[in-house]
């Protein structure tokens, strides 16, 4: 029997392979009369303040983000922008070929599975048009929840919504945002994902003094939780450091 009763995923570079922001940005750049990397460094520097939802609704963050880099567009132009970013981000998310495979063991063995994502407005827009979307049964998305990794409000509304128990729950990650540090305090296992592709993975505020399990692919996650009762502290590999990440 599983020692878990759920499996809880981070997203971006955790179910995905590794998010770099790919050429189709370049065209939300060119919508708000931005240069490129004028608009990636402000996208960079404010990350976890539009991952929380601090301004609104999407058109209002970007609003936002083009006055801090000192542009007034109008607002065709920001609608127009939004849908270019949206498709951008979409284009950016490549699942594992294991991601579905693996949540489909996890379910079988009668495990719950779900996402805990530091993200802006457009992964909750477009997750459940994704094949993973009905192997999951939680969602929690900082942009809606209003913080963001490692703080215990993300882990507790999936405990929430699962109606489990911190220690019933499994928490893998790539390591950005510090989410392996703050599953732990939050009273969950965590063990870190460390795919080879990872190493140039986006990062964000990486869980550099975290020391734990690691696994180098999504799928030895299922031999992980299948393990009997009593051997779950047993560590599943010793490696050196990675880089790890987050996104957008």
């Amino acid at each position: 029997m599983p020692t878990y009763q759920a499996v809880l995923f981070d997203f971006f570079g955790t179910l995905t392979c590794s998010v770099q922001r790919g050429a189709a940005h370049r065209s939300t750049a060119e919508l708000l009369g931005c240069a490129p990397r004028t608009l990636v460094d402000v996208l960079d520097r404010t990350f976890y303040e539009r991952a929380c939802g601090r301004f609104g609704n999407a058109e209002a963050t970007l609003r936002w983000v083009c006055e801090q880099a000192g542009l007034h567009p109008s607002d065709d132009a920001v609608r127009s922008a939004v849908a270019s970013r949206h498709r951008a981000i979409r284009a950016d998310t490549r699942l594992r070929d294991e991601a579905v495979p693996t949540l489909a063991a996890l379910r079988g063995l009668g495990l719950r599975t779900g996402v805990i994502s530091d993200c802006t407005h457009e992964l909750p827009a477009f997750l459940p048009q994704l094949p993973i979307a009905p192997l999951l049964d939680v969602h929690v998305f900082s942009v809606q929840v209003g913080r963001c990794k490692p703080d215990p409000a993300l882990y507790q509304a999936a405990c929430r919504r699962l109606d489990l128990a911190p220690a019933d729950c499994l928490y893998v990650g790539d390591g950005g945002s510090q989410e392996l540090t703050g599953a732990e305090r939050a009273g969950m296992t965590a063990v870190r994902l460390a795919a080879p592709d990872l190493a140039g993975h986006m990062v964000f505020n990486a869980d550099e003094t975290w020391i734990g399990p690691v696994l180098r692919s999504l799928d030895e996650v299922v031999d992980l939780v299948g393990r009997v009762p009593g051997r779950a502290d047993e560590p599943v590999a010793a490696v050196a450091p990675v880089p790890a990440g987050c996104v957008s």
